[in-house]
């Protein structure tokens, strides 16, 4: 991902990821704004260039399909992958992209080494979790909550 394709991006995935957070009840609108940019300046204090964190941009013919976000972390273990986030042009999706794209970055893992990747899905998101069960993953943690 290119450092315009990512200031792109962050404007987007930013208010996108507080817009998650609202809709699936984890905090009112102004908490998740505040939330999601200080996430975001956490995580990335330099951008696309932030060491540790890698982004890529999905082509098909040329044409954006989509993207990912992968943060690697050695621990005792191994080398672990996170996945902060991932998604398909909106109007590109249920068409095998998405399954591709995560198919492509198991395989990037492998080659470096990665013994394994992680990545959270709201509950709302049947659709990314049925991709996420297809493809391998599995439930770790389950947050419920009721309101009152």
């Amino acid at each position: 991902m290119s450092a315009d394709q990512y200031r792109a991006y962050r404007a987007i995935a930013e208010r996108s990821y507080a817009d998650n957070m609202v809709k699936s009840g984890t905090m009112p609108e102004p908490e998740a704004l505040h939330k999601a940019a200080e996430d975001f300046e956490r995580l990335l204090p330099h951008g696309v260039d932030t060491a540790g964190h890698e982004f890529w941009t999905a082509f098909d013919d040329g044409e954006e399909v989509g993207m990912l976000w992968l943060g690697f972390t050695e621990k005792s273990d191994g080398l672990h992958a996170f996945g902060y986030d991932f998604l398909v042009t909106s109007e590109l999706r249920r068409q095998g992209y998405g399954r591709a794209i995560m198919a492509a970055a198991e395989h990037m893992c492998r080659e470096r080494g990665v013994v394994e990747v992680g990545l959270s899905v709201f509950g709302f998101n049947s659709g990314a979790q049925s991709l996420y069960e297809q493809m391998g993953f599995e439930v770790t943690t389950v947050q419920m909550r009721k309101r009152v």
